[in-house]
């Protein structure tokens, strides 16, 4: 099973080189300083990876394209110690067309 970081390798090699946060309910990219709305990005591609010691040490990686073509990833943990801002963020992005489920080792 691939590392969260590896994915996120594989996906900055694919151009998703922002990494983004959410605050104030906006998507905010933390080295270009750009911030979207849920209606302005589309979700490319996500994965979950668990703990290789813990299973409850779980979290998803998200690729993620802004309406300008700024691309890049935004990380958030899964099941009870998510963010809830990223949550929300996320439910809010309008659904284009499922996003595929990303496996580094298919690349």
């Amino acid at each position: 099973m691939a590392s969260e970081r590896t994915a996120i390798e594989c996906l900055d090699h694919e151009g998703f080189v922002e990494h983004f946060a959410v605050a104030d309910g906006s998507l905010h990219g933390l080295d270009g300083g750009k911030a979207f709305r849920p209606d302005q990005v589309v979700i490319r591609k996500f994965a979950r990876f668990e703990g290789v010691s813990d299973p409850d040490d779980m979290s998803i990686v998200y690729a993620i394209e802004g309406w300008d073509g700024t691309r890049g990833t935004l990380v958030d943990a899964f099941g009870v110690y998510s963010d809830p801002a990223v949550g929300m963020f996320v439910n809010a992005v309008p659904a284009v067309a499922p996003p595929p489920f990303y496996s580094p080792a298919s690349r």
